[in-house]
């Protein structure tokens, strides 16, 4: 009897250790995380304001990698993809320009959003995915910015 008694203490006194350990789906995301300070890349999480129109509305706050732009400022725009493969702007107007659809197709079906501002190319993304989808991420940041 006094064997359960001791058992179940230590059962309760540790239970709350486990807690403290991170899921599968956490320890992922720290690794590609970590992997993407490797490569350079800059990492927050952000509070978005999605589009109501969007399919199914992204998490906020969300991952947003991000570079610095480099020279004289070009263009200003924001792409979401409404689906794998289509992105559209705030108008919902496909994307024609060419080059940055050459970049969208290679990108996972997971990111949300791909803007560029006055200081930098943002792009969010749900970090579900390989490190292959990070070096896709890496080359579209340093191809844009």
């Amino acid at each position: 009897m006094t064997v359960w008694i001791v058992v179940s203490i230590l059962a309760v006194v540790l239970s709350p250790l486990a807690w403290l350990r991170p899921s599968r789906h956490q320890s992922g995301r720290m690794a590609l995380r970590m992997e993407a300070r490797r490569m350079g890349l800059a990492m927050q999480l952000a509070p978005q304001a999605w589009p109501h129109w969007l399919k199914q509305e992204p998490p906020s706050p969300c991952a947003q990698y991000h570079r610095p732009r480099r020279g004289k400022v070009p263009a200003l725009w924001s792409y979401w993809q409404l689906e794998p493969g289509v992105w559209v702007n705030q108008w919902q107007e496909a994307c024609v320009d060419e080059q940055l659809l050459a970049y969208f197709a290679t990108l996972p079906a997971n990111v949300y959003k791909v803007e560029a501002d006055r200081q930098m190319i943002a792009l969010c993304w749900g970090e579900k995915g390989e490190v292959s989808d990070l070096q896709a991420i890496d080359t579209l940041l340093k191809a844009l910015a």
